[in-house]
């Protein structure tokens, strides 16, 4: 929507001030919303948004300030038009040739990276991005009238990078520190949003952008890893990337590079929204690299494992470099394990330890108050508050399919009468696993699968005869065990020899249905196949169990 910012008298609501937002790309348009809900409800301040148009990563940018419904000023028109205060989440494009006051602020979790403005250059002066003279001084002078800093510690690198800034640098807090803070007593809402289960655990993948990243190694191969090596009824996987990754590569792009992973369960949404900060919230465990969002797991106290990490990338001295020093990096040993060995610190060490804020719950009230100085307008008379993490909707899971998905199915003694059933994606596994059967839709599409599965899988909701040999089909030579799904979850087995077996559900946990009592009942065959007998079914840990009652059909 395209505004004339300087004539206030064609607005509906007439403001006394008129705040102009600066987006270089995506990624600072979500942190720039972020910070401008200090607003809400003012009828005195209007705010109207510019692009730079110097972002590499712009793709995309338009189109989310458009589907934002965010009024629109053309860059040209911003530099030369004398607003109150101008706001900024990135430091790219000529912002010296702004005619109104500009605030400067981090777009992630402080000023850990990097950057020069000549691309291949690497950084010419010591420091981070945002906190050198190379991103803050334009012709001898501080394009910034304020610069925004989230921790005290920043002021020592800032004294180093850019001394002639340091007056006009103002700790605020980290207002994104302080929204996941404020959501953890919230957290069983948001697992509950994803659609966890009881005794599930949710894994958050974090990728930053470009090379060195988790979603840029080769094959994406640790998103991959996750999704093979986890369990699938123990364990939920989600991957929040970086929107100059989702935008450079183009959406679409990113949907076909981890459409096998999303097939096989993988949680991937879309970038623009707050999903990823329900998800720190709500996850178990974070494999992350050098981006923001790993910072801020550790910040919640969340258990971090570095899947990747760009130490070239980061800046000496940041907090994001002493992270990637003290933090466990993944290794070739199984994954579960790893997890499970991650320490998890207590809510109190982490505040302690945590250098992302040094103004923990107050970000919203100092950004206020400086933002209403600038402006000079007295604050509104209610307080400033900490913004809720809104509860996710659409969580980028795939389109549901109406085919089963091939699984490699371990079913393993623990005590008399109980198993533990491990379940893995047959599509994303290099090779079967010790002791697992295959398992597979007998309608896929895909013949890859049914042509060697061991068991063969028929929802109720398919039209079918109870004969093996009939529905064996071209599939009879390997002799496949069928399963039919019975009302109720139950399951009826057909074997080639012409026998049948049943097994129906005595008590049934949410993890499970007809499938698990199929490879349950089929494991039974092998080790006793003439007894009726009760079966308990376990996942995991903290799955509750299920009982399963085995007889003759």
């Amino acid at each position: 929507m395209r505004v004339d910012a300087v004539d206030r008298r064609w607005h509906t609501v007439a403001p006394e001030r008129m705040v102009l937002g600066v987006v270089h790309n995506v990624t600072s348009a979500t942190r720039l919303l972020d910070l401008l809900s200090v607003f809400r409800g003012d009828d005195r301040v209007g705010v109207v948004f510019t692009c730079t148009g110097s972002s590499a990563l712009d793709p995309g940018t338009r189109e989310f300030i458009t589907t934002m419904g965010m009024p629109y000023l053309p860059w040209e028109e911003a530099k030369a038009a004398a607003l109150d205060v101008a706001i900024a989440t990135n430091r790219g494009g000529d912002l010296h040739n702004l005619l109104t006051p500009l605030i400067g602020s981090p777009h992630g979790a402080g000023y850990n990276k990097t950057l020069s403005r000549e691309p291949g250059a690497g950084s010419r002066e010591p420091g981070a991005f945002g906190l050198t003279a190379e991103w803050l001084v334009h012709e001898g002078r501080v394009v910034p009238a304020a610069i925004v800093l989230s921790h005290h510690e920043q002021l020592d690198r800032l004294a180093e990078g850019c001394p002639e800034a340091v007056p006009v640098a103002v700790v605020a807090g980290d207002p994104c520190a302080d929204q996941l803070a404020a959501a953890v007593p919230f957290r069983s809402a948001y697992r509950r949003a994803f659609g966890l289960l009881p005794g599930q655990r949710l894994v958050l993948l974090s990728s930053t952008w470009a090379e060195g990243s988790l979603l840029g190694s080769p094959g994406h191969r640790q998103l991959r890893r996750a999704l093979a090596e986890l369990p699938a009824d123990e364990y939920r996987v989600i991957a929040a990337v970086h929107p100059n990754a989702w935008f450079k590569e183009g959406p679409w792009n990113v949907r076909r590079l981890l459409g096998d992973l999303t097939e096989a369960g993988l949680l991937l949404p879309a970038p623009e929204t707050e999903t990823w900060k329900a998800a720190l919230v709500a996850a178990d465990a974070v494999i992350g690299d050098h981006g923001s969002l790993t910072l801020y797991a550790a910040h919640l106290g969340t258990p971090v494992l570095l899947g990747a990490f760009s130490d070239t990338k980061v800046a000496p001295g940041s907090p994001m470099a002493r992270l990637g020093a003290t933090t466990a990096r993944l290794t070739d040993h199984p994954l579960p394990e790893q997890l499970a060995a991650l320490p998890r610190p207590t809510p109190q060490q982490s505040a302690q330890q945590s250098a992302v804020t040094s103004h923990p719950g107050e970000a919203a009230a100092l950004h206020r108050r400086l933002f209403y100085r600038s402006l000079d307008l007295p604050e509104p008379p209610y307080p400033a508050r900490t913004l809720p993490i809104p509860l996710p909707e659409s969580i980028g899971a795939d389109p549901r399919l109406p085919v089963l998905p091939p699984m490699y199915v371990t079913v393993s003694p623990t005590a008399p009468d109980t198993v533990l059933i491990r379940r893995h994606p047959a599509r994303l596994t290099d090779r079967q696993p010790t002791d697992s059967h295959l398992v597979a839709d007998r309608h896929d599409p895909d013949p890859t699968f049914p042509g060697s599965a061991e068991l063969l899988l028929l929802p109720a909701d398919r039209t079918f005869d109870t004969e093996w040999a009939d529905l064996a089909g071209p599939f009879r030579l390997g002799a496949p065990v069928i399963a039919l799904e019975q009302p109720d979850h139950a399951c009826l087995l057909l074997l080639p020899n012409g026998q049948r077996r049943q097994a129906r559900w005595e008590s049934r946990p949410a993890w499970a249905d007809f499938t698990h009592a199929a490879s349950a009942l089929h494991r039974q065959l092998l080790e006793h196949p003439a007894e009726r007998t009760r079966l308990t079914l376990t996942a995991g840990a903290d799955m509750p169990p299920g009982v399963l009652l085995i007889t003759p059909a």
